[in-house]
């Protein structure tokens, strides 16, 4: 073997014909943040299925009468934050010293609900809903409706800009400095680079119709359907990890028909056809032992053997 070939290996640099994908902007930062989550939380997970089919049929009625156009996923946010309600310590941001072993949990006001979406280019990233507590069923679709539009229409990019400058500054009043220079200097230089220095001095649209800043981050609660990506796609994702700060995620799959046996009055088994939702939840065990998602799991169940309760949200 040549020299050449031996720094290659060494280095494990691709070989000839291999093609190379730099990340781009929002790969950056998503990255980023998950690579922190990794590092900065210990998270735990409880997978189970849960039968809705009181809570589907519930749903599909009240959806043929609205006036508007309400999706599953909407009805599914609002469960969300009717189980943070039962268990508000879930709606929270940890922080954790690792030098001195000392941390605190500082649980939110607001439950602003980060949503993984796809864009046209097929990219995911989070957008945020905010004070999604505060809205009825009807304002939280809106809401999830029109921060989807705009999120369409802006200039990702330089709405990142403004986030990532802000990030910047936090690290380096926290004393990031080498880590800080590093990410701005392979922002602009280089083959990985995302963008030309000129680029980040564009001003943002302020006219109402560009997402907002605040809109991209990681919120207080990660909320995600993967169900939507692939609705004939049986199984469900076991694990992802959190987005720091926070200590929750609540991600759900496909609803899907089982076929259930069961003893009938008669004592002779019979069939059952239910709607069975898979759900996970991931949370961080530094809250406590899952005492503290015990009463989220309650409030969900009581909802679906209760569906008519979603009449007055």
């Amino acid at each position: 073997m040549d020299f050449k070939k031996f720094m290659a290996g060494a280095l494990e640099l691709p070989e000839d014909g291999d093609r190379v994908e730099y990340f781009r902007l929002k790969q950056r930062v998503s990255g980023n943040v998950l690579t922190n989550a990794q590092r900065e939380t210990v998270g735990a997970g409880y997978f189970y299925e849960a039968d809705i089919t009181k809570f589907w049929e519930e749903f599909k009625k009240l959806q043929s009468e609205v006036d508007y156009k309400l999706s599953f996923n909407t009805v599914m946010m609002r469960v969300l934050v009717e189980g943070l309600k039962a268990a508000p310590r879930l709606n929270a941001h940890m922080k954790y010293n690792h030098t001195s072993s000392s941390g605190k949990l500082i649980v939110k006001k607001h439950v602003d609900v980060a949503m993984p979406y796809i864009f046209d280019t097929g990219e995911t990233f989070p957008i945020k809903i905010l004070h999604a507590e505060e809205k009825n069923l009807k304002e939280l679709q809106f809401a999830v409706n029109d921060v989807i539009e705009r999120a369409e229409k802006s200039d990702i990019n330089r709405v990142l800009f403004d986030l990532i400058s802000q990030r910047m500054v936090g690290f380096v009043l926290r004393g990031k400095f080498v880590s800080t220079a590093a990410q701005i200097a392979s922002g602009f230089i280089g083959k990985g680079k995302v963008t030309k220095f000129q680029d980040m001095l564009k001003k943002s649209n302020q006219d109402g119709t560009e997402i907002l800043m605040e809109e991209l981050n990681e919120g207080t609660v990660c909320f995600t359907n993967w169900g939507s990506v692939h609705r004939e796609l049986e199984g469900n994702i076991g694990y992802t990890p959190l987005l720091y700060p926070q200590v929750f995620l609540f991600g759900f799959g496909a609803a899907r028909d089982r076929n259930y046996a069961y003893k009938n009055e008669k004592g002779k088994v019979d069939i059952e056809t239910k709607k069975m939702l898979p759900i996970n939840l991931v949370f961080d065990h530094r809250l406590g032992a899952f005492n503290d998602t015990m009463p989220f799991v309650r409030k969900l169940e009581e909802i679906f053997a209760n569906p008519e309760i979603i009449r007055e949200w």
